[in-house]
């Protein structure tokens, strides 16, 4: 029998523990560790502020935990909060702390320990069995003495810098590891980890995203004697083929598969409908074809279901409305087609719907509404059309997210409706919303942002709309015909803000802090520009990109260029500007892109403007500049665009043009600069090579992105004779346009290794010589004009090679002889050959038969100028088979024979000079082969 003793003495002797938990304090030899440790990192937030000597207990320290009882230090949680603004851990990891003997688990996790290596001695902590150090910069071999840490349940060391392996058997020493995560781990040289994965008989997690692992890399068959594995990470490798078959070995266990972002084709495999425990299926980012199986209904635990941007096609398989308990469905960005099924209102716990960037037809159902749990619609960039109105969003009272843009549907809801739901994220642009401006925007208090660009909407902006926006972090109304002034007592706050191609007038409105892309190009702002840059701030602004053109600001740009050194891309053009361009501009040292064209701007170019290293694109055309190009903008290596036509630019242009090797874009027209055309061309690599644009870095130089949208810089060329705008496809343009200008001398024939270019435009100026005859190696020429100069002798056979021209223009020089035969010659109009009297052939007048022979040899020597050795061993016996075959036309056609006697007599002297020039040349020809006596 238990005694009331027996009884009562555990609870007696845990109250006394209890009691004396309360006043334990760490251990004084691990509060001194702490102390060392702290002594070697960089803490920019101060957030280890209460690691001190004034505060003696270290288990009340942040990020520190001690066991209840003992007072020794268990764990360790240093990872940087996502709210604190990337003011991460750095430094030094001190070895002190191996004297932490009871250390249980130690998070280092997003902090910027920068190309250290992983320290060796944390194999040596015996005790731990939570280890993180992902996204933390590390670098180099992961240390194989983690391969000590028997007790270690989770390990990761994903997203770090470069972090490799030379062996992964380390890893199946780790008996109790749950959770492996080695994702950006360059494993490419690792031909066995999925046998070393299966040694692991608890795992239960396996991350292995971006680890450059490859079919070749994966063995036919992988034998596992566990079936523990329930989340398998492979996305955004290089896995090209279907979905490997081992994976089937996880059958009865895996409930999240991630294989997105690789390369893998065909069809869904059949052994997926096995995985009956699946839960989350993602195969996004791949090149999977045909119909989405409807037997996945098999899968009836599925969740989430994510198989955005493949090939998918077909209608919508109906047999998904029957998974109950899914929460995602991603089918955006394939080609399904049809009709979005009204049965999807049956899935009552879907949270997040992705349609967009499909094919599908009809309306929205109306079903839709029923979705009580839905918090993210997408239907956008789809052929959907019709009314949206109120009872589509009926019982969606958790809606955050509605994306409608680019569809045929219209918003048609009341002017007094008042939503249930509150959105973050609204984007309607190309959806038509308008005409009247949406007042139930006023009822969306959380409403980050907004799109509604392209919407139809024509009306005068509500006096509440400007106050309501402070809350939005992006903001686009552009491509509307909103109208309003926005100058009146408007503080924009938005960190980017799109109101451009609208009816806005009034000054340009005040930017807090906050601002850091305003575009408001195309509408009516009108007043002096200086006022806004020189007013006077009290703090530092952000600004990066300011987009004002084709507005009505006048004035001059003011000497306050120092308030803006976060600018990287302005464009003040077409404008009513004037005056000089000042020095100050020079301390905008970020700058990338600078647009003053289409002004009244006069005087010279400031020479500050060379500190703007990082310069990529001026255009200073269209202005009153005079003085010469500064020899700098030929040395400022990194411009890729340089537009300086219609102004008053004199002098010459030196070779030290052709140090910019990444110029894609030179336009000097219109100016009156002289001297010879530089002859050094091919050294500009960008017009020499065609290279892939995808993998081309000059496609992130015309830009400034952001979340949502980004901002791209425009140019207006005339690349045709007539002026187009450039944008999206503007990497793509490689155009030189010297026109108008004085140049002399001959086109430097380096100019026809210019392979890439696809304009070329040396009209109007004085130049002669003959047109080179290597222009049939620009391949990609699509315009070329040399009207109007001094050119001679006749068109090279070359360039009716040219199947990509579509303009051309040769008039008013002296060119001479028949046009080479070609399709492509032969197709544009006789103007473009005008001016020239010696020029004939179609689709000019006919050519003399004494023409066309001339103009014949002329193609022969041209054509065969690399064949030479071939063309002096096949002369003898072409020149008898030719003589000797006329020799019998003659002889036999009466009517030749006294055209071709006719011909001689009148041209006797001529015959008997060529004839004896010929006899000469085949004489010494003919020594020059025989042996030495």
């Amino acid at each position: 029998m238990t005694t009331p003793f027996a009884i009562l003495l555990p609870l007696l002797l845990l109250s006394i523990s209890c009691h004396g938990a309360s006043n334990m304090t760490c251990n004084e030899k691990e509060r001194q560790v702490l102390l060392s440790f702290k002594q070697k990192l960089n803490d920019p937030s101060n957030r280890l502020v209460s690691w001190s000597a004034q505060q003696q207990d270290c288990c009340k320290w942040m990020g520190v935990t001690c066991n209840n009882i003992t007072g020794r230090v268990t764990e360790l949680n240093l990872t940087t909060p996502l709210d604190s603004g990337f003011l991460e851990l750095s430094g030094e990891i001190n070895p002190s702390l191996l004297e932490l003997k009871f250390l249980t688990h130690l998070d280092l996790s997003l902090n910027y320990f920068v190309h250290s290596t992983i320290p060796s001695f944390l194999g040596s902590l015996e005790s731990l069995r939570h280890l993180d150090l992902s996204f933390s910069g590390f670098k180099g071999l992961i240390p194989r003495q983690l391969g000590n840490l028997s007790n270690l349940q989770y390990l990761d060391l994903g997203y770090n810098y470069a972090l490799r392996v030379d062996n992964l058997d380390w890893v199946s020493s780790l008996s109790s590891l749950e959770y492996l995560g080695l994702s950006g781990v360059d494993l490419h040289e690792q031909l066995a980890w999925p046998q070393v994965s299966c040694t692991l008989p608890s795992i239960l997690e396996l991350h292995l995203v971006s680890c450059q692992i490859d079919d070749n890399m994966i063995p036919p068959e992988v034998h596992s004697n566990f079936t523990s594995l329930q989340v398998l990470d492979l996305a955004n490798n290089n896995l090209n083929h279907g979905i490997p078959p081992w994976i089937s070995n996880f059958s009865t266990s895996l409930s999240e598969l991630d294989l997105g972002n690789n390369f893998m084709q065909g069809e869904i495999p059949h052994f997926i409908l096995e995985f009956q425990r699946l839960k989350k299926l993602d195969l996004q980012g791949n090149q999977f074809h045909g119909r989405i199986p409807e037997s996945i209904v098999q899968l009836k635990h599925l969740e989430s279901i994510i198989l955005h941007n493949n090939s998918f096609n077909g209608p919508f398989p109906s047999s998904l409305v029957n998974l109950t308990f899914l929460r995602m469905l991603n089918l955006g960005h394939n080609q399904l087609n049809g009709s979005v099924p009204e049965t999807l209102g049956f899935l009552s716990n879907l949270e997040e719907l992705y349609l967009g960037n499909n094919l599908l037809t009809g309306g929205v159902p109306k079903t839709i509404g029923l979705l009580s749990n839905l918090v993210t619609l997408d239907v956008s960039s789809n052929s959907l059309e019709g009314p949206i109105e109120e009872e589509h969003f009926s019982k969606l009272s958790k809606l955050k997210q509605l994306h409608l843009s680019s569809t045929n549907l219209f918003l048609n809801v009341s002017p007094a409706w008042v939503p249930r739901f509150q959105l973050d994220f609204l984007l309607m642009g190309s959806c038509r919303v308008g005409p009247r401006f949406p007042t139930w925007l006023q009822t969306q208090k959380s409403l980050r942002i907004l799109m509604i660009s392209k919407s139809g909407i024509s009306d005068m902006v509500p006096r509440w709309f400007w106050n309501w926006t402070v809350q939005l972090e992006f903001m686009d109304l552009s491509s509307n015909q909103i109208s309003g002034n926005i100058s009146a007592g408007v503080l924009f706050n938005s960190s980017t803000i799109n109101l451009s191609s609208n009816n806005f007038k009034g000054q340009v409105p005040r930017l807090s802090n906050h601002v850091e892309v305003l575009n408001i190009a195309n509408n009516s702002l009108s007043g002096p520009i200086s006022q806004f840059f020189c007013e006077k701030l009290n703090w530092k602004n952000k600004l990066a990109v300011l987009d004002i053109s084709n507005n009505l600001l006048s004035g001059d740009l003011g000497r306050c260029w120092m308030h803006w050194q976060s600018l990287m891309h302005l464009n003040l053009g077409s404008n009513q500007l004037f005056g000089e361009i000042h020095d100050s501009i020079g301390n905008l040292y970020g700058l990338e892109s600078l647009r003053l064209n289409h002004n009244s701007f006069s005087g010279y170019v400031p020479s500050t403007l060379q500190n703007c290293s990082l310069l990529r694109f001026i255009d200073i055309g269209e202005n009153k500049l005079s003085d010469t190009i500064p020899l700098w903008m030929w040395e400022m290596e990194s411009l890729l665009v340089i537009r300086l036509r219609s102004n008053q630019f004199s002098g010459v242009i030196t070779e030290k043009l052709c140090q910019l090797s990444s110029l894609i874009v030179l336009d000097l027209a219109n100016n009156s600069l002289s001297g010879t055309i530089p002859n050094c061309w091919n050294n500009i690599k960008a017009m020499v090579v065609a290279d892939d644009i995808n993998s081309n870095p000059l496609q992130y130089s015309f830009g400034y992105d952001n979340n949502f949208d980004s901002y791209k810089q425009s140019l207006t060329l005339s690349p045709k004779g007539g002026e187009l705008e450039y944008k999206d496809n503007l990497i793509l343009v490689r155009i030189i346009d010297l026109s108008s200008n004085k140049f002399s001398g001959p086109i430097p024939s380096e100019i026809s290794s210019l392979a890439a270019l696809r304009f070329l435009n040396l009209a109007k100026n004085s130049l002669s010589g003959e047109i080179p005859k290597g222009i049939g190696s620009m391949k990609l020429l699509e315009s070329l004009d040399l009207s109007m100069n001094n050119i001679s002798g006749a068109i090279p056979q070359g360039l009716s090679y040219l199947s990509f021209l579509s303009h051309l223009n040769l008039s008013y020089n002296n060119l001479s002889g028949a046009i080479p035969k070609s399709t492509q010659l032969q197709s544009f109009d006789p103007l473009s050959y005008a001016g020239n009297a010696e020029l004939c052939g179609d689709p000019l007048t006919k050519c003399t038969m004494q023409e066309e022979s001339q103009q014949n040899s002329h193609h022969v020597d041209q054509g065969d100028e690399e064949d030479k050795s071939h063309f002096y061993i096949g002369l003898g016996i072409g020149f008898a088979a030719g003589f000797w075959g006329f020799c019998s036309v003659v002889f036999f056609n009466r009517n030749w024979r006294h055209a071709y006697f006719q011909f001689l007599d009148s041209t006797r002297d001529k015959v008997y000079v060529t004839f004896f020039l010929m006899v000469k040349w085949f004489s010494v020809k003919f020594r020059s082969g025989l042996p030495a006596r």
